[in-house]
């Protein structure tokens, strides 16, 4: 894999939100949402700001406690998956020398100490029809929420 690609989010079909440290991606053409957590949500945060594969695995390495090679393989496994979810993209547009920002919530150089690293996993959920199908919401009369459409 090449070290210095670079990704993007497959906008419009994909759009994600950040919770409590949790990223939430919900793939609008597919149905299906995803969630990532812990060093997986890491990883996302360094696709979000446009960093190449290669920082993005050096990010992980300098924040978590564990074996190089297993990191960078954990890590170009979890861009793999996403990419053949459709989630994201190489991004083809010319980038000068990474002009990203840093990660606001690395947290490690604060307190020096380095987080014990767990392989990044995708968790991939494909019942959002049938969620969406039992939304109270869904199911109102003309008046709108909170009034159940009466069947008759």
């Amino acid at each position: 894999m090449i070290q210095n690609a670079t990704f993007r989010i497959n906008s419009p079909q994909v759009v994600q939100e950040t919770i409590d440290g949790e990223v939430v991606i919900v793939h609008l053409e597919k149905g299906d949402y995803y969630s990532l957590v812990k060093s997986a949500a890491d990883i996302w945060s360094g696709i979000e700001r446009g960093l190449p594969r290669g920082e993005i695995i050096e990010e992980i390495v300098a924040r978590y406690d564990g074996n190089r090679e297993a990191i960078e393989s954990a890590v170009s496994e979890l861009i793999q998956k996403l990419q053949d979810e459709e989630i994201i993209v190489v991004d083809e547009t010319e980038r000068a020398s990474s002009t990203a920002t840093p990660d606001p919530t690395d947290q490690t150089k604060a307190n020096g100490k380095k987080l014990s690293f767990e392989p990044p996993a995708l968790q991939k959920y494909t019942d959002m029809e049938e969620l969406l199908a039992l939304d109270p919401i869904h199911e109102v009369d003309e008046l709108g929420w909170p009034n159940a459409k009466v069947e008759a």
